[in-house]
């Protein structure tokens, strides 16, 4: 073989071998990636079906059930706009509470109850996830114009008498 058969095939042999290596990254980090969703976002069908995934928003005050087990924990995740029920079994961070921010990665199931895998309670009164507070703000306008409506539509106006 001439010399520059032999450097062709090198260079094509090295990009074979880096093209295999980026393959099967990209294939192992598939299965680790964890997106974050909403539960207005699950209702609107925007999350995955059967993959695993984070939903967050504030734990829904009355809606925390224990279980006899003492580890069995069903609660309901809001974004003040929809809610989603979720079912945990493991032990809870110590600040979660009702009516307090939090994150749960898992699965959606058919049932439509997220099972969770991991829960995570926020550490900080001011921090919340940046998709957390947009969708919290979206529907506190909603729910705000919804009231506006309704207060303008049900309250009677007396005429006022302009004079100069």
């Amino acid at each position: 073989m001439r010399a520059r058969t032999k450097t062709f095939l090198f260079i094509i042999g090295g990009i074979a071998i880096i093209a295999a290596a980026v393959g099967l990254v990209l294939f192992a980090l598939r299965n680790n990636v964890s997106l974050y969703f909403t539960p207005t976002q699950v209702f609107n069908k925007e999350a995955p079906q059967g993959h695993n995934f984070r939903i967050g928003g504030l734990v829904e005050v009355g809606s925390l059930k224990r279980e006899n087990d003492g580890l069995t924990v069903h609660f309901t995740n809001t974004d003040t706009s929809k809610s989603m029920p979720v079912t945990y079994k493991g032990i809870l961070p110590d600040l979660f509470k009702e009516g307090k921010g939090v994150v749960a990665q898992g699965k959606l199931q058919a049932d439509n109850v997220f099972y969770a895998e991991e829960v995570l309670a926020k550490h900080d009164e001011n921090y919340m996830p940046p998709e957390a507070k947009d969708a919290l703000d979206k529907a506190a306008k909603a729910q705000s114009a919804v009231n506006a409506a309704s207060a303008v539509s049900t309250a009677v106006m007396p005429a006022k008498k302009i004079g100069y």
